[in-house]
């Protein structure tokens, strides 16, 4: 069944591909729950997985020990310098940029842009053609850069389409 799908996602991604270089163009849809600003127009409203790759603040752990009835000294606290460094490593690592913020998100491209909504979220993310840099399409999925944040990955049995569609539409003049 999954072998199909993903098939019947690069056929349509390979027709979409053969109609825009016979300068096709992309057929507008009627979408709800988004109201679109003048002159923007909507060609797909989909669902795929999303995340996004960056790194964060490293958060550093509480040293660990404990205290200790010492009977020359008293009560005093002994500390755990391997687990320390342990510790530290462990929130180093996971600071380091990855992929991160997975979820299931609605997905318009639009003639302006994508705009993402995350499930459980009220709030479209916009990510703007204007300000995409890059498009690298993989396996059932697409990473598309941006010059203002995070690099964005879609996934799903639309990203090979959405990447097509995006690619097209980063390389048109303005």
């Amino acid at each position: 069944m999954e072998a199909t799908v993903q098939a019947g996602a690069a056929q349509a991604a390979f027709e979409l591909a053969q109609h825009l270089q016979a300068d096709g163009g992309l057929a507008p849809i009627q979408v709800g729950g988004y109201a679109l600003v003048d002159g923007e127009v909507a060609f797909a409203d989909v669902t795929c997985w999303a995340s996004r790759y960056y790194g964060t603040g490293v958060v550093r752990p509480r040293p660990a020990g404990f205290f200790e009835d010492h009977p020359a000294f008293g009560r005093r606290w002994v500390s755990n310098r391997g687990l320390d460094a342990r510790r530290l490593r462990e929130a180093e690592a996971a600071a380091e940029p990855q992929w991160r913020d997975h979820t299931t998100a609605r997905v318009l491209f639009t003639s302006l842009g994508l705009r993402v909504m995350p499930c459980r979220e009220t709030a479209w993310l916009p990510f703007d053609h204007a300000l995409l840099t890059s498009v690298a399409p993989g396996s059932s999925e697409v990473v598309l850069s941006y010059t203002t944040c995070a690099p964005l990955r879609l996934g799903g049995e639309s990203a090979d389409w959405l990447g097509m569609a995006l690619d097209h539409v980063r390389r048109m003049p303005q």
